[in-house]
């Protein structure tokens, strides 16, 4: 009987051999029951709470949908998965495919046990958070920091949750207050801490927006109460949403906040403070009675237009009428780029739409086209997966290394020893799946070709009226902004200007700059 392994660990409590041994435990079991190995499979440093992003686990799948083996080997039904639906869903499809699974330390799997061990593993992660948010709330009756790090503060090795006032930072934070208690604006504060050349926490530009911050959620320089020697913790609440297993973040309500006071962490003083929040609390409320034209919604290349001097989006500047000026939002909001120019918003639309229905149009362009960019993004996709998997694995060796540090199984001098050269790789991975494009190709079949023709002859018929925030006209909208990355707008001689598409239809649109002018 062939079978398939597969092994996973999680980036909390185990170790990168965790994968090594349950693969060993699981090729000895097979060795002494007579099963052909066929394949191995594995996730480093992933959890068990979601299938998303495990490639091994997905791989498994695809390849038992093929029949390439008759058995899965695993040391535990958790190790497939510790989501009592993902579990069940598992088993249903190894199950419609003809395929068992055998935990070495349960026996063959069936319904019962699959639904009793997915019940288990769920309370299991269940009492798991309440023990870590009961360890955070220690944390923070400690007077030490639960969170990140903030801007003005340095991480003390060997001390986790008890950063020091960086003087250098502090004085920015300062000024910032000082300045914006002053009437300075949020873009005018930004714009002259980058003529300054003063880098911000992840040596970027500044923007207002990271200056202003979102006050529910602490965010930001003006709403972070650390700087006023304060620790609040437990203002969101994170869950996995089922359908992309990301994590995304909720607004607890205050009363579910966990306060500390941490007067060694203040870098604003209370007066200072205090003049800040009334004015932000006064502009949040204050709403002005004078007639001012507002944006025009979601427009059909919302999120892709693009400035060429910065890389930066277009937002909206002003409406005239019914015509909408964009301009560079970097120069808008922290003066970072020099481009004040406001374009056309309707005349890129045209240009845009016009320069794809003619390029879609031919068939043989559009027919060889698939054949290349498919071949293409198979190969990029892999490649982003090597290095996405890398980064993943040395981001793991990071949070074990931390939280061996923080429940004592490791004293600070081996911490440090160890967290320099792990952090040089994490910044290397970074870098290299930095260099690696994601794969964004959309896979159409020539058979669909006239279909895709009579859509975007419709569109640019219709141009004018698209709303792409009504129900009616929002499949027709999303159809064609998938076939764009981004439009860079770049200004020519003689005031003209000219569009530059990327993404999927870029090589149809051979260059782009030539030809979408006006």
């Amino acid at each position: 009987m062939r079978a398939a392994l597969y092994a996973r660990f999680s980036a909390d409590l185990q170790n990168d051999r965790s994968v090594d041994d349950q693969l060993v435990l699981c090729t000895e079991y097979a060795a002494r029951n007579g099963y052909q190995i066929t394949a191995r499979y594995s996730d480093r440093a992933r959890s068990g709470a979601t299938i998303h992003g495990r490639d091994g686990l997905l791989d498994l799948l695809s390849d038992a949908r093929a029949g390439q083996f008759d058995l899965v080997l695993t040391e535990s039904l958790d190790r497939l998965s510790r989501d009592q639906a993902d579990l069940a869903t598992i088993h249903k499809r190894l199950t419609f495919a003809g395929i068992g699974i055998i935990a070495i330390h349960e026996g063959r799997a069936d319904a019962i046990q699959v639904g009793i061990r997915g019940l288990m593993s769920t309370l299991f992660l269940d009492d798991l958070k309440h023990k870590i948010r009961r360890r955070m709330t220690g944390v923070v009756s400690d007077g030490r920091v639960a969170g990140g790090n903030a801007y003005g503060y340095t991480p003390v090795p060997g001390q986790p949750g008890q950063p020091r006032i960086n003087d250098e930072q502090a004085a920015i934070v300062r000024r910032i207050f000082a300045e914006y208690a002053g009437g300075r604006s949020l873009r005018d504060i930004a714009r002259g801490l980058n003529d300054d050349s003063i880098p911000s926490l992840r040596g970027t530009r500044w923007n207002a927006s990271t200056i202003n911050g979102n006050a529910a959620r602490g965010h930001g320089i003006l709403t972070n109460p650390i700087y006023s020697g304060q620790i609040i913790w437990n203002r969101v609440t994170m869950v996995r949403d089922p359908d992309t297993g990301r994590r995304i973040s909720r607004p607890n309500p205050e009363t579910m906040w966990r306060r500390s006071d941490a007067e060694h962490l203040r870098i604003v003083d209370q007066e200072l403070w205090d003049q800040v929040q009334a004015r932000k609390q006064g502009r949040s409320v204050e709403k002005t009675p004078r007639a001012r034209p507002g944006p025009a919604g979601r427009r059909l290349l919302s999120g892709l237009l693009r400035c060429a001097r910065c890389g930066g989006g277009l937002s909206q500047h002003d409406r005239r009428g019914d015509a909408i000026r964009v301009t560079c939002a970097t120069a808008k909001e922290s003066g970072s780029c020099d481009n004040r120019r406001r374009y056309r918003l309707d005349k890129i639309e045209r240009a845009v739409i016009d320069a794809v229905c003619a390029r879609m149009g031919d068939t043989d362009a559009v027919a060889a086209w698939l054949d290349m960019t498919q071949a293409e993004s198979r190969d990029t996709a892999q490649r982003r997966r090597r290095a996405e998997k890398a980064l993943r694995e040395a981001q793991g060796r990071l949070e074990r290394l931390q939280m061996n540090l923080i429940d004592g199984r490791i004293d600070a001098s081996f911490f440090d020893r160890q967290v320099g050269a792990i952090r040089d790789d994490i910044a290397t991975r970074t870098a290299a799946l930095d260099e690696t494009p994601a794969a964004n190709v959309i896979q159409l079949h020539p058979a669909s070709l006239a279909e895709m023709n009579r859509v975007l002859t419709t569109l640019a018929k219709h141009l004018p009226q698209i709303d792409p925030t009504s129900p009616a006209d929002r499949p027709m909208a999303e159809a064609f902004r998938s076939l764009i990355q981004h439009i860079t707008i770049h200004d020519r001689e003689g005031g003209a200007v000219a569009c530059e598409i990327m993404g999927t239809i870029a090589p149809l649109i051979m260059g782009g700059i030539g030809g979408i002018w006006w």
